[in-house]
């Protein structure tokens, strides 16, 4: 192992678990604090070109909640197992940080760098913040985790599908930022509905074409009130606007610039509200003041399985409609009748004739018969 102090902070090379857990206490100690006061050990899942942002938003998130967070890089598979630390504590750094990066074989065994890393009985959040596993609870970091936490709205490529698949393989302890967004959404919304007796008969959401949010928040309308949640379309920025069709009239909630909004209540003035869009630090603190499992997220992931499966079958359904016979078809079958009745009337034809010609030559046998009895009796 070799080891390097710089303007960041302290990097090993070339170094292993242990000596990562000693550098950190080590770093600590230097630092004047070392007596231990973080809540919980918070992974970071990146890439290498992500890692500061993340950990930059980690570390905000982290002043209301004192971590250790540990930062993973996976890198190359290629060549021999290698292991980077770069370690953090104090200034800047509310709790300890550390950056490793894993290279070669130890690629596919990151939960045994992680797990001698964890502190003793605490919560294990792992949050990823672009790209995430289908299956976070089933993925080997995922599984030292007691919350796990997807930012479907950041994904590389398919947003949709990546929401439907966070969905689909949802676990007691999973979270989507996407969910987090819509809270002060859902706050309005049920305050206002206080305000009016009227019964809902139909929601719509209107969001930018592809929009997580939205469609968690169109999931969760659907469930809670019992009716079918319309999306519809808008240029965005994220979702601009929701509509509760009550007995009484309209419940509207419209924002265009991404900051300020407006609330419609039947038979009340309307009201500007403030529904900022929250910055990845935000969210993060929201998530990390609950890590028990939401009953209420689960049910919503549920019932936005359910509607995609309903649309996907309504589509299936209508492919597998019979197509219309083709007026080639008629005109074949107008052939082969004709052809059927040609050859009924040739058959005809030569029954008819080969008839006669046997009444014919039954004729001609009779009338020489008779002619050679005439002729012996004379």
């Amino acid at each position: 192992m070799s080891t390097q102090s710089g303007r960041r902070g302290t990097v090993l090379e070339d170094t292993n678990a242990s000596e990562i857990a000693s550098a950190i206490v080590k770093a600590r100690r230097n630092a004047g604090s070392p007596a231990m006061g973080m809540v919980m050990t918070m992974i970071v899942v990146v890439d290498q070109e992500d890692a500061d942002a993340a950990l930059d938003a980690a570390r905000d998130a982290a002043r209301e909640h004192p971590s250790r967070l540990l930062g993973l890089v996976t890198g190359s598979g290629r060549g021999s197992s290698r292991i980077t630390a770069e370690i953090r504590t104090g200034s800047g750094t509310a709790g300890e940080q550390a950056l490793i990066t894993l290279e070669g074989p130890v690629t596919k065994h990151p939960d045994s760098v992680l797990l001698p890393l964890l502190l003793p009985d605490s919560p294990v959040v792992v949050w990823w913040p672009c790209g995430s596993p289908a299956d976070p609870a089933a993925d080997p970091v995922g599984q030292l985790g007691t919350r796990r936490i997807t930012d479907a709205a950041r994904a590389p490529t398919a947003r949709a599908r990546a929401m439907l698949d966070q969905c689909r393989s949802y676990a007691p302890g999973n979270t989507d930022l996407a969910w987090t967004r819509i809270t002060p959404w859902r706050a309005f919304l049920a305050a206002a509905l206080d305000q009016t007796d009227g019964r809902v008969s139909a929601v719509s959401v209107t969001s930018e074409r592809v929009s997580p949010s939205a469609d968690l928040l169109a999931a969760w309308l659907g469930d809670r009130l019992r009716v079918t949640a319309t999306r519809r379309q808008s240029d965005g920025p994220g979702i601009t606007e929701v509509v509760l069709t009550t007995s009484d009239g309209d419940v509207r909630l419209a924002r265009d610039d991404g900051r300020h909004a407006v609330l419609s209540v039947p038979g009340q003035p309307d009201r500007p509200v403030a529904l900022v869009r929250r910055e990845i630090p935000a969210l993060l603190t929201e998530e990390l003041r609950r890590l028990d499992p939401d009953d209420v997220y689960a049910r919503t992931v549920k019932r936005l399985t359910r509607m995609s499966a309903g649309r996907k079958g309504g589509a299936a359904q209508a492919a597998k409609k019979p197509a219309a016979k083709r007026p080639a078809a008629k005109k074949s079958t107008k052939k082969t009748a004709t052809k059927k009745t040609a050859t009924k009337k040739t058959a005809t034809k030569k029954t008819a004739t080969k008839k006669t010609a046997t009444k014919k030559t039954a004729t001609k046998k009779t009338a020489t018969k008779k002619t050679a009895a005439k002729k012996s009796a004379s």
